[in-house]
């Protein structure tokens, strides 16, 4: 009898269960396994992907769960490589493989076995493609806060009939307890965080990052493509940093390095990526992708790893005499988001791109890199329009944009959290760009809005592009004032386009003369019942020319 490859796969098994021991030492078989958080998958390379579950037991089980994984070509397929798998207790019973040996650029077909007859949902994913490459489409995500609305961005997405790939650029979940952020929308639709309270144990950020596992929607996307990952802020807590964080109050929630030690270790367990190098610190989840002769997308970390502090917390703009020593802390050229480790890493794969003949090269960074001055409302609205939009504000908004708008007029930018808080740091990362020589297309989260972004440097020469995704429901400034997105575009000499108000994702397809970005809205995140819009479009080529956006 003739075994091929597939059949030699589909025999013994393929892929690696990131150094767990074989399904037969679990000393314990559950009576009955769901999978109530469905499938995931992750980190696609040329053979293969992390593929993700988690296995719930019946209450009371103490042991691990026994699993088998199957991929195949189709859903229904003959599996084309399988294998065993701990759903192990001091992983929160969640179970990660890394698959290998499979053919590039394919879809693939992916679900996991528990004991009996359980069986999880079946996910998908597509391998990276090597050589030629025609087009790619990416979906570009961050900002769910689970209590802000209805995840009907992902469900969309889900439904797409062509999806490379997702790319999650952070606030996957956030620590906010029942009477915090969001938590106003979150009791009319029935959608309190769990834990009740902020999060800050090991206990806590797993069960932030199971309820949002469970939301159907979510699943729905998790299970249509594979996610690249990389958090952000919240995924800790609100604006952090390399030595603490903005909500991070160590006189009653402990020692920094232990919250961020804990949170970190749910990501891990919860998401569906590769644990970094571990002769690198546990922060470094910096990473690359290549998509054949097309694009490379460098992954960059800008948390936790190297980022000083914020000269203010984002929104926040301290009274007129503190300003000037606020602008004079931003200058400080040492300040630093990406640390000399990770830029000099970034170099070598952004010029080992451009040394291929790669025509883009894409950076999934979190925030903002446009710089965005603070709007000055009364002179672009006018005395008489801007006093009637201040006095319908409740007392402490707007006590809030007063302190915001002489800031403004003083030189503060707009979001002190983003890289306009760190100019020296962003003139370095623009020089590194000229010397590799890309001009790369920046993907930014955070923002809770959408941009298209033009980024020069200090000379003003077109340095990079940007896109900006808007949240998948976090509330966002246009919520108290509509029409801002407009009001920063006018602005900035950098901002093509900004919208404020709406909830959604960025679709981005490249082909090797052009990128295209649809800014995809949905009409509500307050009932399921939604109709999906194309808010506006914007393309580029590829040529390092000073040719920027333009609307299509």
């Amino acid at each position: 009898m003739r075994i091929d490859r597939r059949g030699a796969l589909a025999l013994f098994g393929s892929g690696t269960a990131l150094g767990l021991p074989s399904v037969a030492y679990a000393q314990e078989t559950p009576q009955e396994v769901r999978f109530v958080h469905g499938v995931a998958s992750g980190d696609p390379k040329p053979d293969g992907a992390i593929i993700w579950t988690r296995a719930t037991a019946e209450t009371g089980f103490s042991g691990d769960i026994g699993l088998r994984w199957y991929v195949s070509d189709t859903a229904q397929g003959v599996p084309l490589s399988s294998g065993e798998v701990l759903a192990r207790g001091a992983a929160d019973y969640t179970a990660k493989v890394d698959v290998s040996d499979l053919l590039p650029g394919t879809e693939y077909h992916y679900w996991f076995d528990g004991p009996g007859d359980a069986r999880s949902p079946v996910g998908r994913f597509r391998t990276l493609p090597v050589g030629a490459v025609d087009d790619l489409v990416f979906a570009v995500a961050s900002c769910q806060l689970y209590p802000g609305g209805l995840f009907n961005a992902y469900a969309d997405m889900a439904s797409l009939e062509r999806l490379d790939a997702v790319i999650h650029l952070g606030d996957y979940i956030y620590e906010y307890g029942e009477s915090g952020y969001g938590a106003d929308i979150g009791r009319q639709l029935g959608r309190l965080p769990d834990p009740p309270h902020e999060i800050v144990t090991l206990a806590d950020y797993r069960r932030r990052h199971a309820q949002v596992k469970a939301d159907p929607q979510m699943q729905a996307a998790h299970a249509r493509a594979a996610f690249i990952c990389v958090w952000d802020d919240h995924e800790t807590t609100n604006d952090s940093w390399m030595g603490g964080a903005e909500n991070h109050q160590q006189e009653s929630e402990g020692d920094w390095a232990g919250r961020k030690a804990v949170a970190m270790q749910a990501y891990f367990e919860w998401m569906p990526i590769r644990d970094p190098d571990p002769l690198r610190a546990r922060e470094a989840i910096f990473r690359s992708f290549e998509f054949g002769d097309l694009a490379t997308l460098a992954m960059v970390e800008t948390r936790l790893l190297a980022r000083d502090r914020q000269v203010a917390p984002k929104g926040d703009v301290p009274p007129a005499e503190a300003v000037a020593d606020l602008l004079a802390e931003r200058e400080m050229p040492q300040r630093e988001l990406l640390g000399q480790g990770q830029s000099a890493w970034l170099e070598g794969v952004l010029s080992a791109s451009v040394a291929a003949g790669k025509p883009w090269q894409m950076l999934g960074n979190q925030v903002i890199m446009a710089r965005v001055p603070g709007p000055d409302l009364e002179a672009m609205l006018g005395a008489e329009e801007f006093a009637a939009l201040r006095n319908g504000m409740p007392a402490q908004y707007r006590d809030q944009i007063d302190r915001a708008l002489a800031g403004y007029r003083a030189g503060v930018p707009f979001n002190l959290d983003s890289w306009d808080g760190y100019p020296h740091a962003r003139e370095r990362l623009y020089e590194l760009f000229r010397r590799s020589g890309a001009r790369p297309l920046v993907l930014s989260g955070d923002s809770h809005a959408a941009w298209s972004n033009n980024l020069h440097n200090r000379d003003g020469e077109l340095t990079a592009l940007e896109v900006g995704c808007t949240a998948i429901t976090s509330p966002s400034y246009g919520s108290i004032l509509p029409g801002l997105g407009g009001l920063l575009s006018r602005a900035s000499e950098e901002v093509a386009y900004c919208d404020q108000d709406e909830k959604g994702y960025a679709l981005v397809e490249l082909t090797p003369g052009q990128c295209r970005v649809d800014h995809i809205t949905v009409s509500t995140v307050f009932s399921t019942e939604f109709e999906r819009r194309v808010a506006a479009s914007h393309a580029v080529q590829p040529a390092p020319d000073g040719v920027g956006w333009e609307a299509v």
